[in-house]
């Protein structure tokens, strides 16, 4: 990995097929996470930008800035920080989610987007973030921890049933 040569850059429409081979990736692992970008890329992007300025949020969602991991015009992965919790969101999924699409993984991109998305929490003003990932998912607790992730109880996901570990972090 050249740490320097990938970068967070916010959604554009002009990495639209690079994106939707994200989400192929994605799909053929299982995983429909980005089904809507598939459906309607143009749509999808401008709900993203709607969402990082508190416009149309769907009930119970707060503003969120995605960020796209790129190294030129290869998408690496996703990340979002949200600048505010609800109490769901202090339970379970914080202020910050990330992902890294399946072929870029276990090349030390999950710690770098994170560190990165970090900045830009530190940037916004906030003093701490929490971060919260599934207990049996040991590569994003590890990634967490390297970034200054300090385990602050566990919990059972609403969503999934299953353990969740919550992670604080100072900035």
């Amino acid at each position: 990995m050249n740490e320097n040569a990938a970068t967070l850059i916010l959604p554009t429409e002009a990495l639209g097929s690079e994106f939707l081979s994200m989400a192929a990736e994605y799909r053929a692992a299982g995983d429909a996470r980005y089904q809507a970008a598939v459906e309607d890329f143009p749509a999808y992007v401008r709900r993203l930008v709607e969402y990082s300025a508190g416009v149309n949020l769907p009930d119970g969602r707060v503003p969120s800035t995605t960020y796209w991991l790129a190294s030129g015009y290869h998408i690496i992965g996703r990340s979002s920080l949200r600048r505010r919790l609800t109490p769901q969101l202090e339970r379970e999924g914080g202020h910050i989610g990330y992902d890294i699409r399946p072929s870029e993984r276990r090349k030390g991109y999950g710690t770098l987007i994170l560190k990165l998305t970090l900045e830009k929490a530190r940037e916004s003003g906030l003093a701490r973030v929490l971060i919260t990932c599934d207990a049996d998912n040991v590569a994003s607790a590890k990634i967490i921890e390297k970034n200054g992730g300090e385990i602050n109880g566990q919990a059972i996901s609403d969503r999934s049933g299953k353990l969740i570990s919550r992670y604080w972090l100072r900035l």
